[in-house]
C-alpha cells in the first residue's frame, strides 16, 4: 500500500467534503444551477441527471473520507467521474448558460482548466498516481 503524506490526506479530506457538499447542492438548493450543465444532447431528463449525479458525488465524497484502505481505487473512480462530467462544463460554455456566477463566455472558458486540476488532485491525494507509477516500473 502506498503511504500518503499529511498534505495528501488533507487534500483528500477537502476534496471529499467538497464533493459531498456539491452532491447535497445537487439534491437541494442548487438543482437549477446544476441543470444548466447538463448537455442538451444527453437523452435523459436534466433533473434526473442532476439528482443521480448528486447521489454519486455524495457517495464519492464519503468514499474519499471513509475508505482509507481503498483510497487508490476511489481516487481513480473520482478522477473518472471528473472526466465524465467535463462535457457538462463544455456544454455550459457552448450553450452560453449562466450558472454559479459563470455569466460570460470568458468566465466559462476560465473554468475549464480547473477540471484537469481536480483530476490531478483526486489522483495525487489518494496516492493513486503513485501506485500506478510504482506498478509501471
Amino acid at each position: 500500500m502506498i503511504k500518503t503524506s499529511t498534505a495528501q490526506n488533507i487534500a483528500r479530506y477537502v476534496l471529499g467534503v467538497f464533493l459531498a457538499l456539491a452532491g447535497i447542492g445537487h439534491l437541494t438548493f442548487q438543482r437549477t444551477a446544476f441543470a444548466a450543465q447538463v448537455p442538451p444532447w444527453l437523452p435523459l431528463n436534466p433533473d434526473l441527471v442532476v439528482l443521480l449525479s448528486g447521489f454519486v458525488e455524495i457517495a464519492l465524497g464519503l468514499s474519499l473520507l471513509l475508505f482509507y484502505k481503498q483510497r487508490t481505487k476511489v481516487g481513480w473512480i473520482v478522477a473518472l467521474f471528473f472526466v465524465l462530467v467535463f462535457p457538462g462544463n463544455i456544454a455550459q460554455l457552448v450553450e452560453h448558460r449562466d450558472a454559479f456566477g459563470l455569466d460570460s463566455d470568458l468566465k466559462r472558458w476560465l473554468r475549464l482548466p480547473f477540471q484537469p486540476v481536480l483530476i490531478a488532485i483526486a489522483l495525487w491525494s489518494t496516492g493513486a498516481w503513485q501506485a500506478w507509477r510504482k506498478r509501471a516500473q
